[in-house]
């Protein structure tokens, strides 16, 4: 890994003379004008796109190109602006998923340039905790709903939307049902990989009930049972085999996720949590390797109850794209982990979301209002898109939502002329009515029928300076969007969010939103 390091700054020196002069997003940015209504109604709301450099910071007249690296990014389309009267409707399900955020945290930290497509901006505001109130009695979660003025641009608004689920009652918890699968290829034999898979597991035998029900797979060339059915008051025999682990050989995926869920089968829990927890880089080249096929595998082992969890390590190696889906498919979480104070927050202090899932199939739709607003942009979520008929139909998977989990929501707004405040005009129409009515459809963790409830947001939800924690997911995303070199970055510049960031209270008491600020600035200095 050193040897790569130096070769790759090598490199980087080599091509550094071939590098045009070049900074961050361009100060002035691109702020997209009010929405005058000429455009035909059946014309998406969009500013142009510009080619996409694929890298942030800059783009060099020779892409630099790291031959070592062979991480893996699903291709990202970044959400435009939609108007009203074409598209009135905006449908997605909901993500919990961290890792975009602590996979782009470690390039950073490593000096290294971030992929666009490894910037899922959903990933990142989701990756923090915010005061959301916990749900009324008989709900799964609570909706917490704002507008105000959009922080990048000064001709449009900003809603949020906040989902939070009750923090989990460790004392009526049902039991586990766990099975930890662990990829010990030869690509998993480095530090950073297999010695913190183990490091990993062995935090979470820590707190594993009496009753629970811990199993072993291991895969490489083939797989292996490493324990059958241990109970989690051996907690002993679970940490030796765990500590035992050695890494060496292909990597077949598919053949490990076979036995992992038969063994998940055979110990299972009535009513408990049968979860299969995988942890690896993803470089699955032997067995089934094709996304299709590994897609569906993991949906027909879903329908036994028995949901997955992902858990992706390493740098140089990672197949991010091959992760994510995996974790979609099988009704279950995507968290990448760079460090064992990553490892605590996943699989410790965040257990409950990470295990215990409490709403499954979660989309939601978003009805606007055209008298209030005239076009919209969802900030995030490209890939979790969905067909405005696909929210009622219970057919069509949604995303899964753990006990204490929050979903936050994003969208860039362009009001309606008669909601604009106007110069040459003494008497302006009134907008009326909401500006949009947020609609949710669920499933329990065991039902197959899903339900709806629905949250209209009228002025009761307008401020004219933002909630701290709205601002603060306003950074993340602004941040998200200059990393991307997104178009529709506005004004936003890592200075401004660095300023904005050093003027909320409670950043240095929060070491999230702390070890963020310093990333950012970090970025500022450097582009």
């Amino acid at each position: 890994m050193r040897t790569q390091k130096i070769l790759a700054l090598v490199l980087a020196l080599c091509l550094a003379a071939g590098l045009t002069a070049c900074g961050g997003a361009d100060d002035a940015g691109y702020a997209p004008p009010a929405y005058d209504g000429s455009a035909p109604s059946d014309t998406p709301y969009a500013p142009p796109v510009a080619e996409d450099s694929g890298w942030y910071g800059c783009k060099p007249e020779i892409p630099a190109y790291d031959q070592w690296n062979s991480e893996e990014y699903a291709p990202i389309r970044e959400n435009g602006f939609l108007s009203v009267s074409a598209a009135p409707l905006s449908t997605f399900a909901a993500d919990v998923d961290t890792a975009s955020y602590a996979n782009l945290r470690r390039m950073l930290l490593d000096g290294g340039t971030v992929p666009a497509d490894a910037v899922r901006v959903e990933e990142m505001v989701n990756y923090f905790r915010y005061d959301y109130p916990e749900p009324r009695e008989g709900e799964p979660f609570s909706v917490t709903t704002e507008v105000v003025p959009c922080p990048w641009n000064s001709g449009s608004l900003l809603f949020k939307a906040g989902l939070q689920t009750a923090q989990p009652d460790w004392e009526s918890m049902p039991p586990s049902n766990l099975v930890f699968l662990i990829d010990v290829s030869g690509s998993m034999d480095e530090a950073d990989k297999l010695p913190l898979v183990q490091q990993a597991f062995l935090l979470l035998t820590e707190h594993l009930a009496q009753d629970d029900t811990i199993s072993i797979v291991t895969y490489a060339s083939g797989d292996a049972v490493v324990l059958d059915g241990a109970r989690g008051s051996e907690r002993a025999r679970i940490q030796a085999a765990i500590e035992d682990l050695t890494a060496g050989g292909s990597t077949n995926g598919s053949r490990g996720i076979e036995s992992a869920y038969r063994l998940a089968e055979a110990h299972f829990i009535p009513g408990g949590n049968n979860r299969v927890i995988l942890a690896t880089d993803g470089d699955v080249n032997v067995g089934l390797t094709s996304e299709d096929q590994l897609k569906a595998l993991i949906r027909e082992k879903k329908e036994s109850g028995v949901f997955l969890s992902v858990m992706g390590f390493g740098a140089g190696n990672l197949k991010d794209s091959k992760l994510e889906l995996l974790a979609d498919c099988g009704n279950g979480n995507y968290a990448y982990i760079d460090s064992v104070l990553e490892a605590k927050r996943v699989l410790v202090e965040e257990m409950g979301g990470t295990l215990f899932t409490v709403a499954k199939d979660v989309k939601l739709q978003v009805e606007f209002n055209p008298a209030r607003v005239e076009a919209y942009r969802l900030v995030g979520y490209e890939n979790r898109t969905m067909a405005a008929q696909d929210f009622a139909d219970d057919r069509k998977d949604g995303g899964e939502v753990g006990a204490g989990h929050r979903v936050t929501v994003l969208y860039e707004l362009v009001p309606a002329a008669s909601a604009l405040p106007l110069k040459y005009q003494e008497t302006p129409a009134a907008p009326s009515g909401d500006y949009l009515t947020v609609s949710v459809r669920y499933k329990a963790p065991d039902g197959a029928e899903s339900r709806l409830l629905e949250y209209p947001v009228a002025d009761e939800s307008w401020r004219t300076a933002p909630t701290p924690d709205t601002a603060f997911a306003a950074c993340v995303a602004e941040f998200g969007m200059l990393l991307r070199g997104s178009d529709y970055a506005g004004s936003a510049t890592y200075q401004q969010v660095v300023e904005t960031l050093t003027g909320l209270p409670g950043i240095a008491g929060d070491p999230d939103r702390a070890e963020f600020l310093y990333l950012v600035q970090q970025c500022a200095r450097r582009f």
